[in-house]
């Protein structure tokens, strides 16, 4: 699990700096042609971790239903967000790996409700499940990649 963990941590960093390098209006925008945003990228993969990792566990998640609300599969941005929530992102984004790592170390992952992702992947287990989650965040790393060519 440790290189799986280093590839989050990796993610993590690569997203963190499209914090630091645009403005609220760029992480705001939504380009023509595109359904989304970088910041609603950024908030959907800290998102997407925590129902991926803890809810499929059993476990509570780390982050409010509000933010899960604006994130989740299948929502959309309104170019509305304010720096106090893109400041929240920046913590969550950061912190939450660290959490999971830890949790992960302290034993928490015993159970895992098996589940069948979107593009047909079966995940089993907490394994699985980070695997996963990694390859989700490098896809809309690549949204991202594409959204900012248009800022």
């Amino acid at each position: 699990m440790e290189a799986t963990f280093k590839i989050l941590e990796t993610n993590r960093a690569i997203y963190h700096k499209f914090l630091d390098n645009y403005s609220l209006e760029q992480l705001n925008c939504i380009p023509e042609g595109f359904s989304n945003n970088l910041i609603w990228n950024i908030g959907h993969i800290v998102v997407a971790q925590q129902g991926l990792v803890y809810r499929l566990s059993g476990l509570p998640t780390n982050i409010s239903s509000e933010m899960t609300e604006n994130y989740k599969n299948g929502s959309k941005p309104d170019g509305n967000t304010t720096q106090e929530e893109v400041d929240e992102i920046r913590r969550l984004l950061l912190s939450l790996p660290e959490q999971t790592k830890s949790d992960y170390e302290a034993g928490k992952f015993q159970n895992f409700n098996e589940y069948q992702t979107q593009t047909g992947f079966h995940l089993g287990s907490f394994k699985d499940a980070m695997e996963f989650n990694n390859y989700h965040e490098g896809m809309h790393l690549g949204f991202m990649m594409q959204i900012r060519k248009f800022l």
